[in-house]
């Protein structure tokens, strides 16, 4: 099989030679991908406890936080309501802030370009018809490749 090769069987090897080359670059993917999946993970969970720790002592503080007004010699009601006051211009602070930043997001110009590109690319290739071997009838139908 050396330099006689027919051109059904150079577009079979191509074909094989760039499955394996795409099946290669999957797996090298993957492999990058689990390693960071699992850095992910675990700075998830500590993300995850510090904010619940954090959570659970904002109760705590906000109590601490009216008795010391109080202890300023402000009535009860008005100590908690200093401080409920407080996180609720806090929030919306942190509101403003956050929409102001999704307002900056943008769609991913460059990749969606690039896909529409490979698209149009891939959208002008036309499969090489090869005549069915070996079924002894001189049918004109042909096979096609199937990537």
């Amino acid at each position: 099989m050396g330099t006689d090769r027919s051109l059904g069987q150079l577009v079979a090897t191509a074909t094989t030679e760039l499955s394996a080359l795409v099946h290669d670059e999957i797996a090298l993917a993957k492999a990058e991908l689990r390693q960071d999946a699992k850095r992910v993970g675990i700075g998830g969970g500590a993300i995850a406890a510090a904010g619940t720790l954090a959570l659970f002592s904002l109760p705590v503080l906000s109590f601490a936080a009216a008795y010391g007004i109080h202890n300023l010699g402000l009535g009860l009601a008005w100590s908690f309501l200093i401080v409920g006051g407080a996180f609720l211009l806090i929030a919306a602070l942190l509101g403003l802030l956050a929409v102001g930043r999704f307002k900056k997001v943008s769609k991913p110009e460059k990749s969606i370009a690039s896909a529409k590109q490979t698209a149009a690319v891939l959208g002008t290739v036309k499969p090489h018809p090869r005549p069915l071997t070996g079924t002894g009838t001189t049918d004109a139908s042909v096979t096609r490749s199937t990537v």
